[in-house]
């Protein structure tokens, strides 16, 4: 059985693998309409204030789940009829309230915007109140709390507002597609597009992989996702599903690694370019570090052009951890290496869509990428991926000072340093996922036991990165 963390997951998996479901029979346009009832039967309401609520939203997770509104360039989007059951935030006074002499808050507040009433307790007009949070930090009581919504707390880079419904609404122009307010949002308000129709027309239009090889190329975050199945069992379910051939993208990572140390010693400085997200909070809110940011491309795009460089004809999905990757492959740079990007939620949709048992199918071994390669998945992996690069480059002379960003909140410490030259390093590895891409929005599972398999994955490859690049060149 598959694993989630949340019933949101659960929810938004058992729409995807319907709508698969119908797509591998050919008869998803017939059927759409029916998915919601499919989803929500019966006639009494278990999430909602009542059944038809329940099917409407569905319907809109259905949309997504075909790809969703093709006339906005995100890859994230809002249900609004989903987004009405959080608190609207802001600055409240609780009953924690003393009434105290002092009156601090009143004091504080630089628009009148608190009162005292006769039995000398606060209250903040929201007319007036800028949110601020002065109040709050000089109460002694700690009386006064900020109600943040979720998906409003979890975007570290506050791409998100309330519109004048109050619902949730994203600007395009901060949002860096990392999926945090995805993973955060209790309804399942805010989700991610998905491209499985794509996946499976690729696969069904390959006539059996003699009109064009449809490779799959895993983050080797897929190590730490599926915990009731083997590695090799759920390669083999990939195999399976009709993929001619699997490819970790940690073999990517190898290539890249090596090259990013030569960059950077030429350099003697630079950001890493593995993390799209990161790569996107680089160029919209420090622009004039974007000249530092590595110019190699992600492992998943390296690999995939090794793959098309190889055989022209080749398709290429990549399956991952990441909502980011699905804006990655609309970059010029990178739009002709990979066709299609799934995350591991979506892949598990596939699986039970077309009944494909993982635990009871034989393993399956894909080609070898070096402990450094697969250990990209984390944090500090890249760092420690690095150092050894420039070790196998032979460069000597170059002191790596790596500086490890775990979250886009560190991203930012460390980038807003360094554009004041205040930064005691030379190379950021920026990653926006608590974790690393074990933490990304589009893992089955999170937490502290993604990164224990990680590091025990990491020890079937490679001890060098060159050879294992030498080992994938050999072929």
């Amino acid at each position: 059985m598959p694993i989630f963390d949340t019933k949101v997951q659960r929810l938004k998996y058992k729409v995807l693998k319907e709508v698969a479901r119908f797509a591998w029979e050919g008869t998803l346009t017939e059927n759409i309409v029916n998915i919601p009832k499919i989803i929500v039967p019966g006639k009494k309401a278990t999430m909602r204030c009542c059944i038809y609520k329940e099917q409407a939203i569905v319907n809109e997770r259905v949309k997504l789940a075909i790809g969703g509104d093709k006339s906005n360039k995100n890859v994230i989007e809002i249900i609004d009829i989903a987004c009405d059951e959080c608190p609207m935030g802001g600055y409240e006074v609780t009953d924690a309230c003393r009434g105290c002499l002092a009156q601090r808050c009143k004091g504080a507040c630089k628009k009148n915007a608190i009162t005292i009433d006769a039995s000398q307790k606060a209250h903040i007009d929201k007319e007036k109140c800028v949110e601020c949070g002065l109040c709050s930090n000089v109460c002694p009581y700690g009386a006064i709390i900020n109600h943040t919504r979720p998906c409003e707390k979890a975007c570290k880079v506050r791409a998100i507002s309330m519109d004048e419904n109050k619902s949730a609404k994203i600007d395009d122009e901060k949002c860096i597609a990392c999926g945090a307010c995805v993973y955060q949002c209790p309804w399942g308000a805010i989700n991610d597009k998905s491209y499985i129709l794509d996946v499976i027309d690729l696969i069904k239009n390959s006539e059996n992989n003699a009109k064009y090889p449809v490779y799959a190329v895993v983050a080797p975050a897929i190590a730490s996702q599926f915990a009731y199945a083997e590695l090799g069992q759920v390669l083999k379910g990939i195999k399976v599903l009709g993929f001619y051939d699997i490819v970790e993208a940690a073999l990517g990572a190898d290539i890249v690694a090596l090259n990013e140390a030569k960059e950077l010693a030429e350099k003697g400085f630079l950001t890493s370019s593995c993390c799209p997200a990161f790569v996107s909070y680089v160029k919209k809110q420090f622009p004039d570090l974007s000249p530092y940011i590595s110019h190699n491309l992600s492992p998943m795009a390296t690999i995939s052009k090794k793959i098309k460089d190889n055989n022209p004809n080749a398709k290429v999905v990549f399956i991952g951890p990441c909502t980011a990757k699905k804006m990655e492959i609309k970059k010029e740079e990178v739009a002709p290496y990979v066709d299609v990007v799934i995350t591991f939620e979506e892949l598990q949709a596939l699986f039970d869509s077309k009944d494909i048992l993982l635990a009871n199918l034989e393993s399956e071994s894909i080609k070898n990428a070096s402990y450094y390669g697969k250990i990209f998945a984390r944090n500090c992996g890249l760092s420690e991926a690095v150092a050894q690069g420039l070790k196998e480059k032979g460069i000597e002379g170059f002191d790596l000072k790596a500086v490890p960003c775990d979250g886009i909140e560190a991203c930012r410490v460390a980038l807003l340093k360094a554009s004041k030259k205040m930064l005691d390093g030379n190379f950021i590895e920026g990653m926006a996922c608590m974790g690393g891409c074990i933490g990304g929005a589009g893992c089955l599972t999170h937490g502290d036991i993604n990164k224990m398999r990680i590091n025990k994955h990491s020890k079937t490859g490679f001890t060098a990165i060159s050879d294992a690049v030498n080992a994938m060149d050999e072929c």
